[in-house]
């Protein structure tokens, strides 16, 4: 968001508006739409921002989206040239085509240049070059040590009020620096001695350290993140929905929070796979969850199973607190239920590049790993990239289930809000007695500012617009 736009941004109450669009029209039979970018845009190699350059960015974002994949098998044309002018044609109604168009976390829809978009969308773009209110340094890059961002001069922000990704994005700071830290002693040290002035996420144990300080506020999101506990259906043992099941069976979200959070005032049980305190959220089949953990019951199931003691490739990102923390208690689970764990220790960036491997877990594979997201990303089915079960397209695990895929099919088409919470209700179901995943908790995220930075915007992503530093 530093460097990039979109054409429509989520407000705190999760309604699209314009941001890089002035406005668009829809037919009455909501198949054709034609869009109008707003005055002033230019790309940061002092290029207008073009119709053409936002199809070729749509598509590329289509190629890889979970929502925008589906977008894709409706959409039958786009059209866009050298003016600020573009269309969609559909070939049948897409009701989440601006939602989706304003998607604010991860895969959102940014508009980059026509020449990067049309980049292979499974290959990174080779040059930071977008529209956004701030530029991206590449003389003062240093890979894994610091990144550099300076004010856009020619950016022209909204006249509106900010509102998580909404409204005028207007830069108060010349420069931000964005600086890796490994060590938390160092991190810590930094911000009492006033070296640097935001911390992103803290661990919960320096929380009171920080606080004691007096020059430090520690913000809350006003959405909690979530954990949860991935499976891989491609190999035994938990290609066998059995096993799956047998796991969720003893998981315990109390567990899992307390060794990750601890108190309990700073996480809360949520037994559903949609965000608790967002509009999907529902009590179907919760029962998985908040039912009796029962250890002799999830045995007969893998005996059912026929499991035959394979080696369990558990993958630990020990760099993590909370994804250590869940690996820890779903180490102990696994071993209580008399599973053969292999424990993989590494760091995130090698967890991250092995969960992508679709070999085999002992030839550089895997069976589970653990992960949190933002409360954003798990707030419906568009944005649940963990309950796609489309095979080789879904997500890392690559779970595969037809009822699962149809029943996200039809919340995508529904009209209303009550007809997409019924069906949200049915997916919830349906993922319980498949288990893509287990959902371990929700958890309190806290942001530590220097108290002489004003302005910050309380949302799903971290916003350096409208900060300034007094």
């Amino acid at each position: 968001y530093m460097i990039f736009d979109t054409l429509f941004a989520i407000d705190s109450k999760f309604k699209p508006h314009p941001q890089m669009c002035e406005g668009f029209e829809a037919s009455a039979d909501k198949l054709n739409y034609s869009f109008v970018l707003r005055d002033g845009l230019k790309f940061h190699d002092g290029q207008p921002v073009r119709g053409a350059d936002c199809v070729a960015s749509i598509k590329r974002w289509m190629a890889r989206d979970g929502l925008g994949q589906t977008l894709a098998t409706v959409v039958a044309d786009m059209k866009g040239g050298d003016d600020k002018n573009f269309s969609i044609q559909l070939k049948e109604p897409f009701p989440l085509l601006i939602d989706g168009l304003a998607k604010i976390s991860s895969l959102a829809p940014f508009i980059m240049p026509e020449r990067l978009a049309k980049t292979d969308p499974y290959q990174q773009v080779t040059e930071m070059v977008g529209s956004g209110p701030f530029k991206f340094v590449k003389e003062e890059h240093q890979p894994g040590n610091k990144v550099v961002y300076v004010k856009n001069n020619d950016y022209v922000p909204r006249s509106e009020p900010p509102d998580w990704a909404s409204g005028g994005k207007v830069v108060k700071v010349d420069r931000v620096e964005w600086v890796v830290v490994p060590d938390v002693a160092t991190k810590t040290a930094a911000m009492q001695n006033g070296e640097v002035d935001w911390w992103e996420n803290p661990p919960t144990d320096i929380w009171p350290v920080l606080a004691s300080t007096g020059d430090i506020d520690l913000v809350s999101a006003s959405i909690r993140p979530l954990g949860c506990v991935r499976f891989n259906w491609l190999y035994p043992p938990f290609d066998n929905v059995k096993m799956r099941q047998a796991v969720m069976m003893v998981a315990s979200q109390a567990d899992y929070m307390t060794a990750f959070v601890g108190d309990q005032k700073n996480w809360n049980e949520c037994a559903s796979f949609f965000t608790c305190g967002g509009p999907m959220a529902n009590k179907q089949g919760s029962e998985w969850l908040t039912g009796k953990r029962d250890y002799e019951k999830a045995k007969q199931l893998i005996k059912e199973a026929g499991y035959k003691g394979e080696k369990i490739f558990l993958l630990d990102a020990v760099d993590q607190p909370l994804i250590h923390a869940e690996v820890l208690v779903t180490k102990e689970a696994l071993e209580k239920l008399g599973l053969n764990v292999e424990y993989v220790a590494a760091d995130w960036g090698t967890v991250v590049t092995r969960r992508a491997s679709k070999k085999p877990p002992a030839e550089g594979g895997w069976n589970i790993f653990a992960t949190g997201w933002t409360g954003a990303d798990l707030l419906d089915p568009s944005t649940n990239v963990m309950l796609r079960a489309n095979g080789d397209q879904a997500w890392f695990g690559w779970p595969k289930d037809d009822p699962l895929e149809s029943l996200r099919t039809q919340w995508l088409k529904a009209q209303e809000l009550e007809e997409r919470q019924e069906i949200a209700a049915k997916i919830q179901q349906r993922a319980f007695e498949v288990v893509p995943y287990i959902p371990t908790g929700q958890y309190e995220f806290k942001t530590a500012l220097r108290k002489n930075l004003k302005g910050y915007i309380e949302a799903p992503a971290f916003f350096l617009w409208n900060i300034e530093k007094t």
